[in-house]
């Protein structure tokens, strides 16, 4: 299996606190550095042991793909040094009044799905970080998107009551299927639960072998090798 089940401080929401993309994985310093490091080694990317304006909600609080990163505005000296250290893409501090651009961005390689209320400019500063289009849109009517689903460059698990018109949108934007599915025994709050990247997933221990099955043929690790 190329999905396996962990936990972070005790808590099967890892993905509220750790999030990952094809080239790094960044988890808070109050996971043990060997859990830490093990994680980055299953998804084959380099680990960013940092906190996020001195929280442990990574996850929650910052957006990468593999071209850059989006950081609230509170974001420590520190653990932007330790970030610009690990990652070779367009980091951005974002200054606004929102701070949880985990749970209101989705993105991959290919695109990005954010929360309608961003601005103009703020969509435009989303879009040339990442280096992608940022097209607004909800997930089972909510706005949150991050939360709701999580995404590869080869595939996305969203909330179990996305609409049609919703997934069709995910689809042409981030340009790959989308599979409906919950975690961690029916939390369809996919973001919280799981993080991912093309080669690997990691995914909260209370995730039930029904929910595997979906979770590793929507973000097609099945037959990853690597």
């Amino acid at each position: 299996m190329a999905v396996y089940l962990s936990s972070i401080i005790g808590s099967v929401c890892i993905g509220v606190y750790s999030l990952a993309n094809d080239k790094i994985v960044i988890i808070p310093k109050m996971v043990p550095k060997e859990k830490a490091q093990e994680t980055a080694n299953w998804l084959k990317a380099k680990l960013v042991y940092t906190t996020i304006s001195n929280s442990i909600l990574a996850g929650a609080l910052a957006c990468s793909n593999s071209n850059g990163i989006l950081l609230p505005k509170l974001i420590r000296k520190e653990e932007l040094s330790i970030i610009q250290s690990l990652f070779d893409g367009t980091i951005k501090i974002m200054e606004t009044k929102k701070t949880a651009y985990g749970n209101l961005v989705l993105a991959n390689d290919k695109g990005a799905v954010v929360d309608p209320s961003f601005s103009k400019s703020e969509k435009k500063q989303i879009s040339n970080t990442l280096g992608v289009e940022a097209i607004p849109g909800e997930i089972a009517g909510l706005p949150y998107v991050g939360s709701l689903a999580v995404t590869t460059n080869k595939g996305t698990l969203a909330h179990p009551g996305i609409k049609d018109k919703e997934k069709d949108l995910l689809e042409d934007v981030l340009k790959v299927p989308v599979e409906k599915g919950t975690v961690n025994c029916g939390i369809p709050y996919i973001g919280t639960g799981l993080i991912a990247n093309s080669r690997a997933g990691v995914v909260g221990s209370l995730t039930t072998g029904p929910e595997m099955f979906i979770i590793e043929n929507a973000i097609d690790v099945v037959q990853d090798d690597e």
